[in-house]
C-alpha cells in the first residue's frame, strides 16, 4: 500500500501544468482548478495543493522576489522543472496532451476553436501548428494568470479583451517563449503599441513613450490614451516580474526612440 502515495511522472506533469497557470496566492485546496485536477488524478486537493506549493520552492522567479514554497517535497518536484527550464515547448505540449486524455478527449477536440482552420496541412505542418497554437495558448493562461487578469497599464479585467505581450517576440528566441517573464498582459491597443514600440516599460517598470508617440501630443487620442500612462508603474504581477534583460532587449531592438 505505501507505493500508491508516490506520485507518477505524469502526475507530476500535470501538477506542473496547473503550477504554471494559476497564481501563487490561490494554490489552495478549495480552488476549483485543484479540486478538478486531483479527482481526474485520484488524489486529494490538499495534496495537489501541497504539490503546487513545491514547485515554487524550486521556481527561481518566486525566490527572488522572497516567496517561499514548501521545502518538504522539493527533490521530487525539481527534475520536472528542470526538464521544463532546459525544453519548455516540449513539456508544456505534452503536459497539455496527457491532461486532454484524463479528460477523455484529444488535444485537437480541446482546442477546436483554435485549430479549426488547419484541416488542409499535411503531416509535420500539422503536428508543429497544433503545437505551436496550444503552447501560446497556454502562455496566456499563465500570462494571464499572473496579472489576475489586469492589463498592467489600464487594469481592465474583461478576459476577452486581454493579450499576453511577449517581450522578446516568439519568433526572437525559441528558448524563453513559454517563459512568464517573458509576458505582460496587456489590453489590444497597448499590446499592439508595445509590440510596434511605440511605447516601452523601461527597467523600473515605467511606461515610457517614444518620440514618434510624443509628435502627436496635441491630438485627441494622445491624451486620451498615452499622456495619462507615461512614467505610470505597470500594476505589479502576482508572482512573476518581466525579467529586466528582456525590457532591455525590448528597448534596443523593438523600441523606437
Amino acid at each position: 500500500m505505501a507505493t500508491r502515495n508516490l506520485w507518477t511522472k505524469e502526475e507530476l506533469i500535470l501538477a506542473f501544468n496547473l503550477y504554471l497557470k494559476i497564481p501563487f496566492g490561490k494554490m489552495h485546496s478549495t480552488n476549483k482548478d485543484i479540486i478538478h485536477l486531483a479527482s481526474l488524478i485520484g488524489r486529494t486537493s490538499n495534496s495537489v495543493a501541497i504539490r503546487l506549493v513545491n514547485f515554487a520552492s524550486v521556481d527561481p522567479a518566486l525566490q527572488a522576489r522572497g516567496i517561499k514554497g514548501m521545502d518538504g517535497g522539493k527533490n521530487i518536484v525539481k527534475p520536472i522543472w528542470d526538464e521544463f527550464f532546459y525544453n519548455q515547448e516540449e513539456l508544456v505540449f505534452l503536459s497539455e496532451q496527457i491532461l486532454a486524455q484524463k479528460e477523455n478527449t484529444s488535444i485537437e477536440n480541446k482546442y477546436k476553436e483554435l485549430l479549426f482552420d488547419i484541416k488542409d496541412l499535411k503531416g509535420e505542418m500539422v503536428t508543429r501548428e497544433v503545437k505551436t497554437r496550444v503552447n501560446q495558448s497556454v502562455f496566456r493562461e499563465m500570462v494571464l494568470a499572473n496579472y489576475a487578469s489586469k492589463c498592467a497599464i489600464t487594469g481592465i479585467d474583461i478576459p476577452q479583451l486581454l493579450l499576453a505581450s511577449h517581450i522578446i517576440p516568439w519568433s526572437k528566441n525559441e528558448k524563453e517563449r513559454l517563459n512568464p517573464e517573458n509576458g505582460i498582459c496587456l489590453s489590444p491597443l497597448y499590446d499592439r503599441a508595445f509590440d510596434k514600440g511605440i511605447i516601452a516599460i523601461n527597467t523600473n517598470y515605467e511606461i515610457i513613450l517614444s518620440t514618434e508617440l510624443k509628435k502627436k501630443k496635441d491630438s485627441p487620442f494622445f491624451n486620451n490614451h498615452f499622456a495619462s500612462i507615461e512614467n505610470r508603474k505597470i500594476i505589479e504581477p502576482q508572482s512573476y516580474l518581466p525579467r529586466k534583460e528582456f525590457l532591455e532587449y525590448h528597448l534596443d531592438s523593438i523600441f523606437l526612440k
